[in-house]
């Protein structure tokens, strides 16, 4: 993938203010996940793809992080509809807990480092 991946250009105003207004569990794994701390790959926040917002996406790997909330709990069908959509572009999701987050931080990151050495050793890089 050359380029960042095309998205409705409406939301790139309400990604910003997610960005600014993010939960305590987006700023708890961007503290993780900003400035290549996981195996060297760049990750950015709350990134528009198509007609969603993503809460984290690597470029590079083609991987979203999304961070499931109690709002997730009742929008069931709607997130498994927007992860189909996701991965049919292409995408490789991970959905953590906030809860997982918040208090099991270490955890968390060590799921996500093993999926994206996972990812980079398919694709040739390691």
């Amino acid at each position: 993938m050359t380029d960042y991946p095309a998205y409705e250009h409406n939301l790139k105003a309400l990604a910003s203010t997610l960005r600014k207004n993010g939960t305590l569990a987006e700023v708890l794994l961007w503290q993780q996940l900003k400035k290549r701390q996981i195996e060297g790959y760049r990750f950015i926040r709350q990134k528009p793809i198509g007609r969603y917002i993503v809460d984290f996406f690597c470029k590079e790997l083609s991987l979203v992080i999304e961070i499931d909330g109690s709002s997730h709990d009742i929008r069931g069908e709607e997130d498994r509809k927007r992860q189909k959509e996701l991965e049919d572009m292409g995408f490789i999701i991970i959905r953590v807990s906030e809860k997982d987050v918040r208090y099991n931080i270490e955890s968390v990151v060590e799921g996500i480092r093993q999926k994206v050495m996972q990812i980079a050793q398919n694709r040739g890089r390691s």
